[in-house]
């Protein structure tokens, strides 16, 4: 009889030790019996018989997860402060029932050769050179063909490449443009795959025949042998950091692949964080493809549609250009106040306000999705002087389609663009110009190409620029830029900005690079890339066992002099689901130092996000 220490995927327990009559390797997919429920669990290691009784491994399957999909699950388990059966959960194994690389072979320019220019050759050089790197290339300068040509090298060599995107809005065009060039070579992989689909994506990876495969961040944990390369592009998105347990940000992780895997890694953006500015060398690609210019306006307003909007989106329908119109925030309106009074309507599991869905009649909350129908009156006072605020989508389309009848206006943001369909339909009838104005949240900056856009109207910039978060600044900024960026790309074009920080944003507009040398010496001795964060989530029905769990592990930390705690409270958003929350933030100089801290003071309540970005 063999005995095995065995993970359940997909469970935060410690591992537990079956038998088995087989011998089993290490990363083996084996069924087993726990808790009267059969459960998938890995192979760890071969142990010793224990003193106690075990149970009989059931079954074992094809499935099997490779030693470095090992040695990258160990890693997450370790840096991220999680259990092993949570990372393996995020991963596709390998299966013994498909065979190996087939003979698809990629011959250079096959369907059509790409040529890039002097700069776009000495940036690919330049990336070609090192084994961690930054593209950081203006909005149009083409940074995608640099990217196209390092994966006809990366096939050419008879490797495989992953091209990670920061979500699913980002797709369709780039997936055009990629399957044009590399047919069936190419294959995407995200989230909002049908069964079918991710079937028949699976069975091209197994089988050798997808040499690029493209996607969100899952793609980093697919059975991808003979991997050549790693480009992550649009670095900076905060898309690729997990909200969810293990809390792993996909643009580190490829980095740490890099390493493990021996090849090298591309990150790309137009406005890279300061952490990838800082730590990995650059290659500066300026200008664009586009010989029009921006110019930009700034006004002074609160957040609305302004006379000064209203009159600039008339005159573009009529010259029957396009428009696209940013606002931070989905819905009719962020909040509803009671004019009266003050009582502010907010969520009744959650601490936050709720948002004005006016098409469904209903306050919604964005946190809990807890839904009411919209109230006539106050309920502390009965007035029914009731007060919105914050412009969202829905409520802009509406007013512009008031004093714009006749223009042909898409509200672009997760209340209507919620499949992958839905969302290539919308931007092919903007580049149809089938419609006029595309007003959306932040899924407006996401990369997209707009061929005909010449006024862009940018709102809601002091909000982001206000938000307590060490990365505000360059949050807004970069914002601001990607926004800015999807105008002017066949004609002169506007960019219109609401903001009361005109010098700020005017400083920087056009050279961020500017602004990151300056926000260096704002983040030093501080904030990342020069310190270590991690934050500590405590939740529960009951504030107050939430609260002492806080409060024990604050006392455990204290044990630790090279890990400063910043601060133990209530979280700044208190309630979400019913539940009470609070946390503590930690800074030092190594993470290795706050691992062994967390490690060592770690409370059953608490969830570990290390390298936080969410300080909501």
């Amino acid at each position: 009889m063999y005995y095995y220490k065995l993970s359940i995927i997909g469970s935060p327990l410690e591992p537990f030790t079956y038998h088995s009559s087989k011998i089993l390797q290490r990363g083996a997919e084996v069924s087993v019996e726990f808790n009267k429920r059969i459960k998938r669990t890995v192979v760890l290691e071969t142990c010793i018989k224990p003193e106690f009784d075990t149970s009989e491994i059931i079954e074992v399957h094809e499935e099997y997860y490779s030693e470095k999909q090992f040695a990258l699950a160990q890693f997450i388990s370790s840096y991220y402060i999680c259990s092993l059966g949570d990372v393996l959960a995020l991963m596709t194994p390998f299966s013994t029932s498909v065979s190996d690389e087939n003979s698809v072979d990629w011959e250079c320019g096959k369907q059509f050769s790409i040529e890039l220019s002097r700069k776009q050759n000495q940036a690919l050089n330049f990336l070609k050179q090192h084994k961690v790197s930054l593209l950081f290339g203006d909005t149009g300068s083409g940074k995608t063909e640099v990217y196209m040509k390092y994966f006809e090298e990366i096939l050419a060599m008879g490797k495989r490449a992953l091209f990670l995107m920061p979500e699913i809005s980002l797709t369709p065009q780039m997936s055009e443009r990629l399957k044009v060039h590399f047919g069936d070579l190419f294959v995407i992989w995200h989230s909002k795959l049908t069964p079918l689909q991710k079937k028949k994506a699976l069975q091209k990876i197994y089988s050798g025949e997808a040499k690029i495969i493209a996607g969100a961040r899952s793609c980093l944990f697919l059975p991808v042998k003979n991997l050549g390369l790693i480009v992550v592009d649009e670095e900076h998105d905060e898309s690729y950091k997990s909200s969810s347990r293990p809390r792993y940000n996909a643009r580190d992780i490829a980095i740490y692949m890099g390493k493990l895997y021996d090849i090298p890694v591309a990150l790309g953006s137009a406005t890279p964080s300061l952490s990838s500015y800082v730590k990995f060398p650059h290659a500066r690609l300026k200008g664009g493809h586009f010989v029009s210019q921006k110019e930009f306006v700034y006004e002074k307003a609160p957040e609305s549609l302004t006379p000064l909007i209203e009159n600039s989106l008339r005159e573009t329908l009529e010259k029957e250009e396009q428009s696209i119109v940013f606002l931070p925030t989905r819905a009719n309106f962020k909040y509803l106040v009671c004019g009266d009074c003050g009582h502010a309507f907010k969520c009744a599991f959650c601490s936050v306000g709720m948002s004005l869905h006016q098409h469904s009649r209903a306050l919604k909350c964005h946190y809990c999705n807890f839904t009411q129908a919209i109230p006539q009156v106050c309920p502390q006072c009965q007035s029914s002087h009731l007060v919105s605020s914050r412009l969202g989508t829905a409520e802009a389309v509406k007013n512009i389609q008031e004093f714009l009848p006749h223009a042909r206006i898409e509200q672009f943001d997760r209340d209507t663009i919620t499949t992958a369909n839905k969302l290539k339909k919308a931007l092919k009838r903007f580049n149809d110009k089938e419609s006029d104005i595309l007003v959306g949240t932040q899924m407006l900056s996401k990369g997209h190409d707009y061929h005909d856009v010449t006024l862009a109207v940018v709102l809601g910039m002091d909000n982001m620029l206000n938000m307590g978060d060490y990365r505000a600044r360059e949050k807004a900024l970069s914002s601001l830029i990607q926004v800015a960026g999807r105008s002017g790309r066949a004609k002169d074009a506007h960019v219109i900005v609401q903001t009361f920080n005109e010098d700020f944003f005017k400083s920087y507009i056009e050279n961020y690079e500017l602004f990151l040398e300056d926000e260096k010496v704002f983040r030093e001795e501080l904030y990342p890339p020069f310190k270590k964060l991690c934050r500590i989530l405590f939740a529960h029905k009951n504030g107050a066992k939430a609260q002492e769990a806080m409060r024990e592990m604050e006392a455990n930390l204290r044990a630790f002099s090279n890990v400063e705690i910043v601060g133990a409270k209530k979280c700044a958003i208190e309630k979400v689901a019913n539940k009470y929350r609070f946390e503590i933030l930690l800074r030092a100089d190594k993470s290795t130092d706050i691992i062994k801290a967390v490690k060592t003071s770690k409370v059953a309540l608490a969830e570990v996000d290390m390298d936080p970005i969410e300080f909501g």
